[in-house]
C-alpha cells in the first residue's frame, strides 16, 4: 500500500500563493511513488493579492483555500480538518504565500510568526514521528517551529548568481537552526527530526533541474515514512 501524504497550500501563484510548478512537481513525484494525496490550505485570507502580469499589488481580497482550490481541481480540505493519524508524512511546497500567509516571513523575517493552524500542524506530525518535506521559501517555517533543526534554503552565498536570496540562510541560522548548502538537485535530510529540504526556485535554475530536486525531497520523505 502506497505512503498518504498530506500537501498543504498556500494560494495559487508565486507572488501571492503557492508556487505552481512547484506543487504540480510534488504531485507528480508522489503519482510516480504511488503515494496517496489529500490537499489542505488553511481557510484564511491572503495577506495582500498581486498582479502576476505586473507583479504588484492590486485590489481585493483573497482566501487561501479558494484559491489553493484552483491547484488542487477542486479537491481540496480546510487545514482544520487535517487528521495527522491519517498520514505517513506532510509536504509543503514553496511560494510567497508561505512567507505572507502561513507566515509573515516576507514582512518580519526572522522575527515572524506562524499560524496557529500551521504551526500546530508541523508540530502534530513532528510530535508523531512523521516526516515533513519542505522546499523553496517553506523551510523557514521549520526553522521558526523547531528550534536546532537543519534545513537548506540552497546556499548561504550568492554563488554565480544562482542564490538570489542567500540571506535567508543567516537569518536562518540567528533562530539557532543550522543551515547546509544544497544545490538545486539535492535534498537535506534532518534525521533526528524526519525534516527534509530542498531549495527549488531559491536557486535561479532551469525548470528541470528543480523539478528533479523536489523528486530527490520526495523520495527521501516517503523513505522516512
Amino acid at each position: 500500500m502506497g505512503k498518504r501524504v498530506a500537501l498543504i497550500l498556500a494560494g495559487c501563484g508565486v507572488f501571492d500563493g503557492s508556487e505552481i510548478h512547484e506543487a504540480s512537481a510534488v504531485l507528480v513525484h508522489l503519482s510516480r511513488a504511488g503515494a496517496g494525496v489529500k490537499i489542505f490550505a488553511p481557510n484564511i485570507e491572503q495577506m495582500h493579492v498581486v498582479d502576476h502580469l505586473k507583479g504588484s499589488p492590486s485590489e481585493g481580497k483573497r482566501n487561501v483555500l479558494v484559491e489553493s482550490a484552483r491547484l488542487a481541481r477542486g479537491n481540496i480540505q480546510d487545514l482544520a480538518e487535517l487528521k495527522v493519524g491519517e498520514f505517513d508524512a506532510v509536504i509543503f511546497p514553496g511560494g510567497f504565500g508561505v512567507a505572507k500567509n502561513l507566515c509573515s516571513w516576507a514582512v518580519e523575517g526572522k522575527n515572524c510568526t506562524v499560524n496557529d493552524l500551521v504551526k500546530s500542524t508541523l508540530e502534530a506530525f513532528h510530535n508523531a514521528k512523521k516526516p515533513i518535506g519542505l522546499c523553496c521559501i517553506s523551510p523557514v517555517l521549520a526553522a521558526k517551529v523547531f528550534p536546532g533543526c537543519e534545513v537548506t534554503v540552497g546556499y548561504s552565498k550568492n554563488v554565480d548568481g544562482r542564490f538570489p536570496d542567500a540571506e535567508t540562510a543567516a537569518a536562518i541560522e540567528e533562530l539557532g537552526c543550522k543551515h547546509i548548502c544544497k544545490d538545486v538537485n539535492e535534498a537535506h535530510i534532518d534525521s533526528a527530526n524526519k525534516i527534509v529540504t530542498t531549495c527549488a526556485f531559491m536557486c535561479k535554475a532551469p525548470l528541470h533541474q528543480i523539478f528533479d530536486g523536489i523528486g530527490t525531497m520526495v523520495a527521501e520523505v516517503l523513505k522516512l515514512a
